[in-house]
């Protein structure tokens, strides 16, 4: 077992030790689900059927995460041309929407998720969102030079239907030109030094859509409205790697953060040459507060790599498996 893979165990011994405990095995959460040491409510671990009206409301299949804690659904933007920087973006790159399900053991369900939209979509989908009750904890850009404009904003919900919030969801979508999902390809071929690539990073990357992913999640317990996340739910440093050729790579990604390492990360990745994007947050009521660092930039893939990890040794995180 590698040093990060180690310490990604003993960093969700505690996250992972309440979800058992909702089911009635854990020593740190109360039969009522009420987490002992005070950090808040623990989610409840699920199977695949539990989702199956929130799927059929969505329109579209979804899969478990993080120990079975949250239910994803991915709405990738395969009908968008974006470029950046001469770049023709990706939809696995930089243009995924997706929404995550947390059941709780007060039989209430958190909703959470990042939508990309295109400029004239932005009103009509926030209207819509308003409309289902779904607050929008951020607006921003993820990508600079950008053709056309698009832009990004998180969601947000808190309820006892779960249906409903899918629905609601549904229906402001509806508002874009969200397509039909295509279906997901795993461990293709890339030209890319992976290997080399993971190497430098320590973390157990994979090839999904085109495109290289590597992992980071936080190590602290991290609560929404005193409600516990799934471990990574919320507070992931993900990057993700599109090749360009000659084993260079787009870089994209970005680093989720407490205040105390947000300059230390932004000065390490400017050693490095990586680009600055945006610094901003992306929830209204976490605990920690979580800052986030969104990134660009052209490079050979193992170096940008090698920038990426002199700036995530700066932060608390540990490496997890990019799938699940």
């Amino acid at each position: 077992m590698s040093r990060r893979r180690l310490l990604l165990a003993v960093a969700l011994t505690p996250a992972l030790a309440g979800a058992g405990a909702c089911r009635g095995t854990g020593a740190d959460v109360a039969p009522d689900g009420k987490r002992r040491d005070g950090e808040g409510l623990g989610p409840v671990a699920m199977t695949l059927p539990d989702w199956d009206e929130v799927a059929e409301a969505l329109g579209r299949p979804g899969s478990m995460m993080r120990e079975n804690l949250a239910y994803h659904t991915a709405f990738l933007r395969h009908d968008l041309h974006v470029t950046s920087y001469g770049v023709t973006v990706s939809a696995g790159l930089a243009l995924g929407s997706h929404v995550a399900f947390v059941r709780y053991p007060d039989e209430t369900t958190l909703l959470m998720g990042d939508l990309v939209v295109t400029e004239d979509e932005l009103q009509p989908l926030s209207d819509g969102l308003h409309r289902a009750g779904i607050e929008q904890t951020a607006i921003h850009k993820h990508l600079l030079a950008q053709t056309p404009d698009i832009w990004w904003t998180h969601v947000h919900a808190h309820g006892r239907d779960a249906v409903a919030l899918a629905r609601g969801l549904r229906k402001a979508l509806d508002a874009t030109a969200t397509p039909d999902p295509r279906p997901t390809t795993k461990q293709q071929d890339v030209d890319l030094d992976t290997a080399g690539m993971d190497a430098a990073l320590d973390c157990e990357g994979a090839v999904v859509d085109g495109v290289h992913k590597c992992l980071f999640i936080r190590r602290e317990t991290v609560t929404d409205g005193g409600h516990v996340l799934p471990p990574g739910l919320g507070s992931t440093s993900a990057f993700n790697f599109q090749p360009v050729g000659g084993g260079r790579a787009a870089l994209h990604g970005d680093f989720a953060l407490v205040a105390d390492e947000v300059q230390g990360v932004l000065r390490a990745l400017r050693r490095s040459g990586l680009q600055l994007v945006e610094l901003h947050h992306h929830n209204l009521r976490d605990e920690p507060r979580l800052f986030f660092v969104h990134l660009w930039a052209v490079d050979d893939a193992v170096r940008l790599a090698q920038g990426l990890r002199r700036a995530v040794d700066l932060t608390n995180v540990v490496a997890a498996p990019t799938a699940g």
